[in-house]
């Protein structure tokens, strides 16, 4: 058994996100990302076999969601959450580049 902290040590990196697993089964998978004004890419959506469950532990970002041809965007801030359903187009659009935005993301 480890204890963690999910706030501590936070790595700053402008040029690369940060993405590590927490817990890792064959139903489910943790991760906590760090951002430091990263978005994905412009002409990418993540369209995932997956529910995921994501709450936003620090900082701020804004995700679109894509349904039925439609783009929606959603403004995340601290302890804020959504459930994205399988199969559900989405990508981030923004993260705030001046502190660090920390996702907490439940795969399931």
């Amino acid at each position: 058994m480890i204890k963690r902290n999910l706030l501590e040590n936070i790595v700053i990196d402008k040029e690369n996100e940060k993405i590590e697993d927490i817990l890792k089964t064959r139903n489910i998978r943790i991760e906590r990302i760090i951002s430091n004004g990263q978005s994905t890419e412009e002409d990418f959506w993540y369209d995932q076999e997956e529910n995921e469950f994501v709450i936003l532990l620090e900082g701020n970002a804004i995700l679109e969601i894509k349904e039925d041809n439609k783009i929606k965007q959603i403004e995340l801030v601290k302890n804020e959450y959504i459930n994205i359903k399988a199969n559900v187009k989405h990508r981030v659009k923004y993260t705030d580049s001046n502190n660090p935005t920390i996702w907490l993301t439940i795969f399931y």
